[in-house]
């Protein structure tokens, strides 16, 4: 829907100007009218090279969805009307793309269509989390509420990932660090002193000559081996993209890794447990937060497991039940929510299994990075000093040899 800037004057002759979306620049007209406006000039907003590229607009983040529900929020409370609300968070956002998203939803709007309608028709920044949620919040009048129920699900969230992000991105980042200084030596460093070893002459010790062997494959074949591991990571890519199967096997390998996995499954307990406790306390059906829950779990292994468990309430069965026979849900946690369906307080219990978890990954991550932070440091000194040692060997010998 294209964009117009707008100049007018309000019936009391006060200058007014600003931008709004319409489908032409009547519609824009009218809606300035509408408003009442008069005398106004309508002209189309030159389009930006984002316009033209989208993929050079800005992304809209997990922040700017938090900030714009909890200033949306608070303008409910208030007793704002819908749209108007919509209007201001939508010309005080910062982010051009969420501020072209919100434009769309305040116009679905006023057209009428209900507030979670015209999200729904968004579905990148808002999920069927969020989406629902809203619904259910305008169907029982408590929107504000509702929505900062949201802002402290997608904060947690947030908090949740980045923790996740933290413990992956160092001894990733070591890695390739590492990885990189050994093949520049490898690749610059070495052939220098090859070059010097053979005008010396002799045979060169076996560490020497292997690290020489290792520098002339390099040297030969790098470009070739780069091009094969981005096409391998490109294939990947792909396969867990098209491959049902094969994305449940490489989610199911990650929850087992020796390290890792013990980590992604508390970050997936602590995920399962607060969203589900956020739409149980919402009034989301349990049948349709099951099946809300499942679909941003983030992993398929235990998407099956949510789902398996949903099929199993649906014959009768209680939620503790199916959650009993998964491998992927701890006894601790499955013992909580047995006993919050027994005394009805099933949202407590799952915000309280959801801090404790929480508080396991903040102390998973810190004893990962502990652990892994001197494993990497002797690692890559450890590579590196061997390099070097095998190179001064042949130096040592001929020191030798002169003596």
């Amino acid at each position: 829907m294209p964009t117009y800037n707008w100049k007018g004057r309000s019936r009391g002759g006060a200058s007014r100007t600003g931008t709004l979306e319409a489908m032409n620049p009547m519609a824009a007209a009218a809606q300035l009218r509408s408003r009442g406006l008069v005398r106004c000039k309508v002209r189309e907003k030159a389009k930006s090279l984002g316009d033209v590229l989208p993929f050079l607009q800005p992304k809209i983040t997990n922040n700017d969805l938090v900030i714009f529900t909890r200033q949306f929020a608070v303008m409910i409370d208030a007793g704002l009307p819908l749209v108007t609300a919509l209007g201001i968070v939508a010309e005080q956002q910062e982010n051009p793309t969420f501020q072209k998203v919100l434009r769309a939803v305040k116009a679905d709007v006023e057209e009428g269509s209900t507030f979670a309608d015209a999200l729904k028709r968004h579905p990148k920044p808002f999920s069927d989390l969020y989406v629902n949620l809203v619904a259910s919040g305008e169907v029982g009048g408590i929107l504000d509420t509702i929505l900062n129920r949201l802002a402290v699900q997608l904060e947690k969230a947030e908090k949740l990932a980045r923790q996740l992000r933290s413990a992956m991105v160092y001894p990733l980042t070591v890695s390739v660090i590492a990885l990189g200084v050994i093949v520049l030596l490898l690749v610059k460093v070495i052939p220098v002193f090859e070059k010097m070893f053979a005008d010396f002459g002799g045979a060169l010790p076996a560490p020497t000559q292997l690290v020489i062997d290792v520098s002339e494959f390099l040297q030969a074949y790098l470009l070739f081996m780069l091009v094969v591991g981005a096409g391998t990571g490109a294939a990947f890519a792909e396969a867990r993209r098209r491959s049902l199967r094969f994305r449940t096997g490489v989610d199911r390998l990650l929850l087992n890794l020796p390290l890792f996995g013990p980590l992604i499954k508390k970050v997936a307990v602590a995920r399962f447990t607060r969203t589900l406790g956020t739409l149980v306390a919402s009034g989301v059906p349990i049948l349709d937060s099951l099946d809300i829950v499942a679909r941003t779990a983030g992993n398929l292994v235990i998407e099956e497991e949510i789902l398996k468990a949903k099929q199993s309430i649906s014959e009768g069965n209680t939620i503790a039940e199916p959650l009993r026979d998964s491998k992927v849900f701890p006894g601790m946690m499955v013992q909580m929510v047995a006993v919050g369906e027994e005394t009805g307080s099933m949202e407590a219990m799952l915000t309280k299994v959801a801090d404790f978890y929480d508080d396991q990954v903040d102390a998973a991550v810190g004893a990962l990075t502990s652990m892994l932070e001197p494993v990497m440091l002797v690692g890559m000194g450890g590579s590196v000093g061997a390099i070097l040692i095998a190179m001064y060997l042949p130096i040592f010998t001929i020191a030798d040899s002169i003596h």
